[in-house]
């Protein structure tokens, strides 16, 4: 005769809730295969959030760009659950996005695309909760109708376009936002002197 423990059932519903959490989550691997549309000014894109929202860490930036890479809506809100699980995200992103947009369901292919800024702590390195915010990017973005696009990380370090390698230092999380004008405002001409300026303003001036 032999003796045994049989698991709890609470044991086993953990093991079983730890094994689900884990495949809501995109590997970045992944993430690149699935076809994520580039943004063509990726800077622009995070200078403008940075400076709607001055998102701290744990603060989600979630933004609607039309086809010109517009932000049409943005949303943001502080990560509160203590798990990484992309089926909460999922959530927390489809409620913004309900609330701030109309759905695009009608529409047989999607013309607008959401991206994601996530500020947080730690270094560019992707992580679970990076992955996990990834995978509820993509599944609200079909729940709404809209395209899947740049997921975005914004540490001390600088921001990161996780997937594409693409980053920089500027801004980051400590730094101060740009003034919202400027950070979409058309270059400033250069400044000239002599006669050749004085021409010119004498003919803007008529």
């Amino acid at each position: 005769m032999t003796f045994g423990f049989a698991p709890s059932s609470a044991a086993s519903l953990s093991t079983s809730t730890s094994a689900t959490s884990a495949s809501r989550l995109l590997e970045p691997a992944e993430w690149a295969a699935a076809g994520i549309p580039l943004l063509r000014n990726p800077r622009e894109v995070v200078s403008g959030l940075h400076s709607r929202h001055r998102p701290r860490p744990a603060t989600a930036v979630v933004a609607v760009l039309d086809p010109d890479e517009r932000v049409r809506a943005s949303a943001s809100f502080t990560r509160r659950q203590a798990s990484s699980d992309g089926w909460m995200f999922r959530n927390a992103l489809l409620a913004q996005l309900r609330r701030v947009i109309p759905h695009d369901l009608r529409l047989r292919t999607p013309v607008r695309t959401a991206v994601l800024l996530y500020c947080r702590e730690g270094d560019a390195r992707w992580t679970e909760e990076d992955g996990a915010w990834m995978w509820g990017l993509r599944d609200a973005c079909t729940l709404h109708g809209l395209r899947c696009g740049a997921y975005i990380t914004l540490t001390r370090d600088g921001w990161q376009v996780l997937g594409e390698g693409r980053g920089g230092r500027r801004p980051h999380a400590d730094s101060t936002p740009e003034p919202f004008a400027l950070s979409e405002a058309p270059p400033l001409l250069p400044r000239t002197g002599g006669a050749a300026s004085d021409v010119l303003r004498r003919a803007a001036a008529r």
